[in-house]
């Protein structure tokens, strides 16, 4: 199997960063900080925006940090296959930047979550889910404020 070095970027206001290395080299992957100013490694095997609070969120959450020039190689490494992770505020700067179709908003409540959720596992085939089983049910901690996912149908099918 080659070798897996995964780019974990930071960002300014990113504070999950170093918890993802942690957790990345408990499963012996390989994963090294970037800051955000100086690009993609070009050994990078796998790329997660990590959470946090890029550049305080004070647009839109993940608005400024999807402005970031590196957002564009993390575009382009996706482009070729490379498997991007956006983990809370990185999965906004995924939709903030058209990795991911849609759009975050402010939860229905109108209030943050700092809670466990269950998941369902949908699609065991992926580098970040293939240690699970379809269908198992698997739980997550979730922190945020603008977590609600929406995105409409016509965008949805295009997108699969």
């Amino acid at each position: 199997m080659p070798a897996v070095t995964v780019a974990v970027v930071q960002f300014g206001g990113s504070n999950c960063d170093r918890d993802t290395v942690q957790a990345l080299a408990h499963l012996g992957i390989d994963a090294d900080l970037v800051w955000h100013e100086d690009g993609l490694p070009e050994d990078t095997t796998g790329v997660v925006l990590p959470g946090g609070f890029s550049y305080g969120d004070y647009l839109r959450a993940g608005a400024m940090a999807a402005r970031s020039p590196i957002v564009e190689e993390v575009r382009e490494a996706a482009g070729s296959g490379t498997p991007v992770l956006g983990i809370c505020n990185g999965a906004q700067i995924g939709c903030e930047s058209s990795l991911t179709p849609g759009a975050f908003t402010t939860n229905e409540s109108a209030r943050f979550q700092c809670e466990r959720v269950h998941l369902r596992v949908e699609n065991a085939d992926t580098p970040w889910t293939d240690h699970f089983d379809e269908g198992e049910v698997v739980e997550f901690p979730i922190a945020h404020g603008e977590g609600r996912y929406e995105i409409d149908d016509c965008l949805l099918y295009t997108s699969l």
